[in-house]
């Protein structure tokens, strides 16, 4: 009877699989390609030489926003909230421009210091003084105030959130921050829109009242003004969730 012979193993390595060609990362595109900066930075210029010089001129006859009787120091407080509010919209923008960020760290730091304290934090102040004392009814005054809370609110979190570095909740707190900060343009924008839609129905929705159509139109327009950009911003901080999430799912 022939003894049964084990079979032998192999002592070799196996051979390992082929390594899979790493994915080139994509080039960051360069400043001057950034198709919206440009734009924003004229939309702020823009905005700011027509808003700014009837209130840098301490003439409380130029002001586009009349002064109730029952607060003298409004016009007072007004010039400050825009003055205050322009150094938040002129900050804004270089924080915003990723190029900027990437090059020059130390000056983001330092210029958000001056966004955070010099811009946003005594104009929203300011702000929630002026819009308590509207003259243009309740409905624009609740708008005011909460539109101040919420500047207030997202832009305080979004510095605590760098000091923490905690970065990406600091980035979107301040996506945030930004669409409240330029919520005052599209302001205006809403508001030459109503009254250009309404002015015909003067005599009819209005039965003649210029002084009802104007806190109408003051009402939408600051409603509508920082609502949508902020829901802008959210769909926008969104979308970028959602590309990251398939990207994470791709490369596993």
């Amino acid at each position: 009877m022939t003894p049964h012979t084990p079979a032998t193993t192999s002592t070799a390595p196996a051979t390992p699989p082929p390594a899979s060609p790493a994915k080139p990362s994509r080039p960051r595109p360069r400043w001057w390609r950034r198709p919206w900066m440009a734009p924003l930075a004229v939309v702020a210029a823009a905005f700011l030489a027509f808003s700014l010089p009837p209130y840098l001129s301490m003439d409380p006859a130029q002001s586009r926003v009349p002064a109730p009787d029952f607060f003298p120091p409004h016009f007072v407080m007004l010039s400050l909230h825009v003055v205050f509010g322009s150094v938040a919209m002129i900050t804004c923008c270089l924080q915003i421009w990723p190029w900027f960020r990437r090059r020059h760290p130390r000056a983001h730091r330092m210029i958000g210091r001056v966004y955070v304290f010099g811009g946003c934090l005594p104009s929203g102040l300011l702000g929630l003084v002026v819009g308590v004392a509207t003259p243009f009814g309740p409905i624009t005054m609740v708008s005011d105030v909460l539109l101040a809370l919420l500047w207030l609110s997202c832009t305080l979190t979004g510095w605590r959130m760098a000091r923490q570095r905690r970065f990406v909740d600091h980035r979107r707190w301040m996506v945030r921050s930004f669409a409240l900060t330029m919520s005052i343009i599209t302001n205006r924008l809403w508001g030459v829109v109503l009254v250009i839609l309404l002015s015909p129905q003067l005599n009819t929705t209005f039965h003649g009242d210029e002084a009802l159509l104007v806190s109408t139109v003051a009402a939408l327009g600051a409603w509508l003004g920082w609502v949508l950009p902020l829901l802008l911003a959210e769909w926008w901080l969104e979308r970028g969730d959602v590309a990251k999430r398939r990207r994470a799912r791709a490369a596993r």
